[in-house]
């Protein structure tokens, strides 16, 4: 197994409660000569404001009440997700897996909680390949029982709990447990996707648990329970974590899994030798602030190679009105995706270039292919420490949620989580939908010159991922701000986008999040394009950026940043989330 050829280490300039940070400056990169090290505070902060984001009024209302009880930053994300996996079970859920990144306020230390899927013990290279040797078709994949890589969000929960819970576990799920039984409404959003074409819809699970009148599946407004999650979650709730990964729920999982066409290999071995990592953050200096995100698997050395790049640029004097600012942040995108999707995938198996990838002098070479118009999708570049590597055919459908929770303490949780495509599989157990993790791999493992993708799969691997939960830390060690996304691959578009209105062109949190989005990827350039005024459109069109409808309208972005010692957040307008600070 090849590791990181270049550790974290090596991008060191200065280091924070034991980050280390890289900085990249907006002309000049600082020496560690000139640079002072954060200091971390030194108790934790007396009259921090308690907040709550999310994609849903009721899982926010959840975290928040077990803040009010006294509980932690981690106390309340298990609430929320724990509700969310009920009412927003299209996106997420205790069948998926996720990134959590966490900020502690009494050490100024930032610390990231890997929960991805694992790919299966008897998983094999050629898993996604049909008969003919060529890729399975997506719909076809998404729905067997192969797309189901080791569920992650439940193990890692208990470990961030474990380190940083204050009330006790059984104490996590009551609300969740209650509206289960009771029953909730639908909202418009999960009304929307019941209504929609995912294949996943055709599943049996699906039109079980959504069953209607007349056979249709239920919509906007019909109540629903879920008696089996009511009961797993009491179950959660004694037995701890181990209650999804043995016993009757992971026999039920394995059988879930293992059965039908294309039948997948998870065993309950599988299940119980599934551990969550412990991660150091990769992290950066921009602008005023210091970046934290979860490194590969994850994606966030591509946001913060993003923010290099546009801080080599002029973005920060332009605003939402100016063409050049969306031109600059679209052939900017494009030149992160290109490195992105070609390099980072579970350093445990491949070499990541994370210390080439934001090398100052890489970030300038990257810049400079910024011409005055947009030409042909940009090649990926050629950092130290490159590995050659396959061309990346990874698809990543736009489920997933995001959520943030800051506690009484001033300990944030920022955490984005996912059963990848809309209700996962489709196939469920004990009333929570299973992942298709799976297929987040590249689907063909080499390329015609033999080469291997970095994103192929392996026994034990964690697919790539676009999940980047962030933290933003002052130059005194502080919370300054934390935000996500859902999205696929448009994630880091849509993080970036949001980050340049909040910072750059200083909007609130809300106005930064509801700013069109723009997702520049290859050849394709995506958005909203009824949201951009006729005249921004006309400009990037004459300056080879030809905005089509597409992947862009479904982000799901959070965000808080502290502005004069308050908390300044704001909710995805594009989805049916709350914003609570008390």
């Amino acid at each position: 197994m090849k590791m990181f050829a270049t550790t974290i280490a090596a991008l060191a300039t200065v280091t924070l409660g034991g980050c280390n940070v890289l900085s990249f400056g907006k002309k000049e990169v600082a020496t560690p000569a000139t640079q002072a090290p954060p200091t971390a505070p030194t108790a934790a902060a007396s009259q921090a404001q308690k907040f709550v984001v999310s994609a849903n009024p009721i899982a926010s209302e959840a975290g928040m009440a077990v803040l009010r009880r006294g509980g932690s930053a981690v106390d309340a994300a298990i609430a929320v997700q724990a509700m969310l996996s009920l009412v927003e079970p299209q996106s997420s859920g205790l069948g998926g897996g996720a990134f959590l990144t966490y900020f502690n306020a009494k050490t100024g230390k930032v610390e990231i909680y890997d929960g991805r899927e694992v790919a299966p013990a008897g998983a094999t290279p050629t898993m996604l390949l049909g008969s003919d040797g060529q890729p399975l078709p997506f719909a076809q994949a998404v729905m067997s029982g192969r797309a189901t890589g080791v569920p992650g969000a439940v193990r890692m929960l208990g470990q961030a709990h474990a380190d940083h819970g204050t009330l006790a576990w059984d104490q996590l799920f009551d609300d969740a447990e209650q509206v289960a039984r009771k029953g909730f409404v639908i909202p418009p959003r999960l009304g929307r996707f019941l209504g929609g074409q995912s294949p996943q819809l055709q599943a049996e699970d699906v039109r079980r648990y959504f069953k209607g009148k007349g056979g249709a599946l239920a919509t906007t407004g019909d109540r629903i329970k879920n008696g089996d999650y009511a009961d797993f979650l009491r179950r959660l709730a004694k037995q701890g974590p181990d209650a999804l990964y043995t016993g009757k729920t992971a026999e039920r999982i394995v059988a879930k899994t293992t059965g039908g066409s294309l039948p997948g290999t998870m065993t309950l071995a599988d299940l119980a030798a599934y551990r969550a990592v412990k991660r150091d953050p990769l992290c950066g200096n921009w602008r005023a602030y210091i970046v934290c995100t979860p490194p590969p698997p994850s994606s966030g050395v591509g946001l913060l190679e993003l923010l290099a790049i546009l801080g080599r640029t002029d973005i920060d004097k332009r605003g939402p009105n100016d063409p050049q600012s969306w031109y600059l942040f679209a052939e900017a995108s494009r030149l992160m995706y290109a490195d992105r999707d070609l390099y980072v995938g579970d350093p445990k198996f491949v070499n990541v270039p994370v210390a080439g990838l934001l090398a100052p002098a890489y970030i300038a070479e990257r810049a400079k292919l910024i011409g005055v118009t947009a030409g042909p999708a940009p090649a990926a570049g050629v950092p130290a420490g490159v590995v050659t590597a396959a061309a990346d055919t990874t698809r990543e459908p736009a489920g997933t949620s995001h959520f943030i929770v800051g506690d009484a303490q001033g300990n944030v949780v920022s955490m984005t989580t996912t059963v990848e495509s809309f209700f996962g599989t489709g196939r469920m157990v004990d009333g929570f939908f299973l992942n298709n993790q799976m297929t987040d791999f590249a689907f063909s493992p080499r390329d015609a010159q033999g080469r291997a993708s970095a994103n192929a799969v392996a026994p034990g691997k964690r697919p790539r991922s676009s999940m980047t939960p962030l933290v933003m830390i002052d130059r005194q060690g502080k919370f300054a701000g934390a935000l996500g996304s859902a999205g696929g691959n448009a994630i880091l578009a849509y993080v970036g986008k949001s980050l340049v209105g909040a910072v750059e062109w200083k909007l609130p949190m809300q106005q930064a999040l509801a700013l069109p989005n723009l997702v520049a990827r290859g050849s394709s350039f995506q958005g909203e394009v009824t949201k951009f005024s006729p005249e921004i459109l006309s400009a990037l069109a004459a300056k080879g950026v030809r905005l089509q409808p597409g992947q862009g309208e479904d982000s799901g972005l959070h965000g808080v940043i502290v502005r004069d010692g308050r908390i300044d957040g704001g909710f995805d307008p594009r989805r049916e989330g709350k914003v609570i600070v008390e």
